[in-house]
């Protein structure tokens, strides 16, 4: 991997808080290919790294880390994710920042 897919890698998993597992199912690459640096082809590197820059910049990684492990309306943005529904990803995260990068607790019943 170029050195700049490789950093682009790793900020990706420390925006998200992803396992390398998590992280090969999301590019559609095994450990292998993650580690020699053929990521050139994974489109979605570059895509999800562009769609996370503003909420990683105004709510920081820590809030991204926690809001992709929560249940919204449409389920955990992770699980949109690792089924590689890339669409419900970006509509999660616009959900997210219509409430204006504010995790909101559920009430236990």
């Amino acid at each position: 991997m170029s050195a700049g897919d490789g950093e682009r890698a790793r900020r990706l998993m420390e925006l998200l808080g992803l396992s390398d597992e998590e992280l090969c199912r999301v590019l559609d690459a095994d450990p292998l290919t993650l580690l020699s640096g053929q990521l050139e082809h994974r489109p979605e590197l570059t895509i999800l790294l562009d769609l996370l820059a503003e909420p990683a910049q105004r709510a920081g990684a820590g809030v991204l880390r926690r809001w992709v492990r929560v249940a919204g309306p449409a389920g955990r943005p992770i699980d949109a994710l690792l089924r590689r529904d890339f669409a419900a990803f970006e509509d999660a995260l616009e959900a997210l920042s219509r409430r204006g990068f504010v995790l909101r607790a559920r009430r236990e019943g």
